[in-house]
């Protein structure tokens, strides 16, 4: 594979996804680029109105769909309301956040990216006939899984060792979702990718030397926003393989064409990722039903 961008996107007619935070960023895109190729997307966001404009010139083809994913009563107010879909995108995210919680009272980096995503995916499993996508960031490699302080109670604050924590959870539960999958003999696939160095609304929540940081980073390194979403949309809407991790190629993995991705040593590790599925189900009350 080379060079794959949307021309080479297959055609998506008769097809339903479900893409999480599409009201700006790289669910704008992935939103827009999938309605233009024949799905039917609803457009799962915290901000409904930012959400309509982006679906305004998408036609029928676009729907807009309130979901918070830092309230678990809202999450489950989504999850019972949908008609469930073929590919269920799980795009939204927060980074480097000061210290915030949930309304459930998680840290809100981990609970939002994982957490909130963990919930959705397990109410939504029944209903996800095709496969789910996690989109991770190559910031997992300096995130570490703290299971006997997840939420940040115990630790000093970091923001960036919470937000890396969080995309190592994005990529643990992505691989151990697939486990659980092939072992309940489900036709549902997940798949994993990230953006690389994409310029988004995600960076506009750091802080004051991090923002000058960013903004240079943006102009010397960062692709578009459009760019960004090509491996999104790859493993949406192409063979691959159960469990595949997809992010560009160049420059490191910071840009370029979408391909597969390696992942850390952490991501891999199989202990970690059980016992965060397990503290995932305990914090969020939610179990999956794998139909066995």
């Amino acid at each position: 594979m080379s060079r794959w961008d949307t021309s080479n996107m297959p055609d998506q007619t008769g097809r339903t996804f479900i893409v999480t935070g599409a009201n700006s960023g790289l669910g704008a895109v992935t939103a827009r680029a999938l309605a233009r190729a024949g799905a039917r997307v609803v457009l799962a966001c915290r901000n409904v109105a930012k959400g309509e404009r982006v679906a305004a010139d998408l036609g029928e083809r676009a729907v807009v769909r309130r979901l918070d994913l830092a309230d678990l009563a809202s999450i489950r107010e989504f999850a019972a309301a949908s008609e469930g879909a073929d590919v269920l995108i799980n795009n939204a995210g927060v980074m480097a956040l000061p210290e915030l919680r949930t309304a459930d009272g998680f840290e809100m980096q981990v609970g939002t990216n994982h957490l909130g995503h963990f919930a959705l995916t397990g109410l939504l499993l029944p209903k996800i006939s095709q496969r789910v996508v996690t989109v991770a960031s190559g910031a997992h490699v300096i995130g570490k899984i703290d299971l006997d302080d997840l939420n940040w109670e115990r630790r000093r604050y970091q923001r960036w060792q919470a937000y890396g924590q969080a995309k190592l959870a994005n990529l643990l539960f992505a691989f151990e979702l697939q486990r659980r999958l092939t072992a309940a003999g489900s036709s549902t696939i997940s798949v994993a990718a990230h953006p690389g160095y994409a310029s988004t609304e995600l960076q506009s929540h750091t802080e004051s030397i991090q923002d000058r940081v960013m903004w240079l980073g943006n102009r010397l390194l960062a692709q578009s926003a459009e760019m960004g979403a090509l491996p999104t949309l790859y493993v949406a809407t192409t063979p691959v393989a159960p469990g595949s991790y997809y992010g560009p190629t160049g420059l490191g993995g910071l840009r370029g064409y979408p391909g597969v991705s390696g992942s850390s040593r952490a991501a891999r590790d199989e202990a970690v990722a059980r016992g965060l599925w397990e503290l995932s189900e305990k914090l969020t009350g939610v179990s999956y039903d794998f139909g066995g």
